[in-house]
């Protein structure tokens, strides 16, 4: 009896392996967009966390801060000292302030602080409700009649929401710090001067950009962190995976937003 596998079955695998795989993504998709429409049905209706909310967003700042600080300072010192040489060609070095504020507060601050957020943040909200569930705190306070999707998710959600904004403002501003020392250095501006040529090229549609952009992006590190760790499984293992997916996954969003609100912002210019 001839037991050889015919040519077809290599291709029914793989046909079956590709069908597992979008059966698969479309329940991710469904479970997501379930997840995100609770948040929204539980957050807003009583009780409400405040004392929870207040205290995550003070862990949510703590833990960005220093870090934030460090690295929107050296943004905006390499930023001002990378643009130089390219504005000193065409003997335009009296435009570096306006160049480094656009540069700053439409982009590199929400951004970088998002970044930021994603690592130090997302993968902490990942790990600590990722271990809650393997260890089955999350079920125990289900059993005993709490709501701890509200307790534990709508809380920190709303606390990235409203605190990664704040992060990026006091981002740009150091970012600015770091371009005023080194223009005074080079160039002998004072302060005050800087800061009129600063100012001076920002209009009301770049500050209003730049907060919806915080305020997506905190949303996003939030919900991503808080989904991979409520659906954690598979042990510590599983918690190891839930952190690296939040800090991938809202990286990646962080990323893609940019370019949408980038292009929807424009529209508007």
């Amino acid at each position: 009896m001839d037991t050889t596998e015919s040519p077809s079955t290599p291709v029914k695998k793989t046909r079956s392996n590709f069908v597992q795989r979008l059966a698969n993504f479309f329940v991710s998709m469904t479970r997501i967009n379930a997840f995100i429409l609770r948040f929204f049905r539980e957050a807003f209706m009583p009780p409400f966390e405040f004392k929870e909310v207040i205290r995550q967003c003070f862990e949510v700042g703590v833990r960005s801060f220093t870090l934030i600080s460090l690295t929107g300072f050296i943004v905006g010192v390499i930023f001002t000292k990378q643009s130089r040489p390219s504005l000193a060609s065409f003997g335009a070095t009296s435009w570096l302030p306006s160049l480094v504020s656009i540069a700053i507060l439409r982009a590199l601050a929400p951004l970088v602080t998002a970044l930021i957020a994603s690592g130090k943040v997302g993968s902490s909200i990942g790990a600590e409700l990722g271990s809650m569930r393997v260890t089955e705190q999350i079920d125990a306070m289900e059993v005993s009649g709490t709501k701890p999707f509200k307790y534990l998710v709508c809380t920190r959600v709303l606390a990235t929401t409203l605190t990664i904004p704040i992060l990026a403002t006091y981002t740009a501003f150091i970012a600015l710090l770091g371009g005023f020392l080194n223009v005074s250095v080079n160039e002998g501006t004072s302060y005050t001067s800087f800061m009129e040529e600063v100012f001076q090229p920002i209009t009301f549609l770049d500050i209003v950009a730049s907060l919806i952009k915080s305020i997506v992006f905190g949303f996003t590190i939030g919900i991503v962190g808080c989904y991979q760790g409520y659906y954690s499984n598979k042990g510590t293992e599983g918690v190891g995976k839930a952190a690296n997916g939040a800090v991938v996954t809202a990286m990646f969003l962080v990323f893609i937003e940019e370019m949408l609100i980038v292009q929807i912002m424009g529209w508007f210019r």
